[in-house]
C-alpha cells in the first residue's frame, strides 16, 4: 500500500534491547488532505530506515507499508509499518 501526505508529527526516537540485539524504532504522523476534516495516520519505521528516510517536519512524502495486526493477552493491536518513504517535490529518495 502506499499514501502521500505531509509530515504532521516526528515522536521520539525509541530504542531497546531485544534477543536479538538492540533495536530502533522511530514513529511519525502524516497528514492527508480529505475535504474539511484532514486525516492522520501514524507510521513506525524500523532499524536502518529512520536513518535512510531522514524525516523532516512539513517534509511531503510517499509512505510505502504494510498494516500488521498482532495479538496480546487478549487484545488486538494494529500498526502501519514503513518499508520505504519517498520525499516528493524536491526529487530526492530515501528508501
Amino acid at each position: 500500500m502506499e499514501i502521500i501526505g505531509k509530515v504532521a508529527h516526528l515522536l521520539p526516537l525509541v530504542t531497546g534491547q531485544g534477543r536479538n540485539g538492540e533495536w530502533r524504532k522511530q514513529e511519525f504522523v502524516i497528514e492527508i488532505p480529505d475535504g474539511q476534516f484532514p486525516k492522520k495516520i501514524c507510521f513506525s519505521l524500523w532499524g536502518d530506515k529512520i536513518d535512510q528516510a531522514a524525516l523532516s517536519m512539513n517534509d511531503t512524502v510517499k509512505v510505502m507499508f504494510d498494516v500488521e495486526s498482532r495479538e496480546y493477552n487478549g487484545r488486538w493491536f494494529t500498526e502501519a509499518k514503513a518499508w520505504r518513504v519517498e520525499k516528493q517535490g524536491a526529487g530526492s529518495t530515501a528508501a
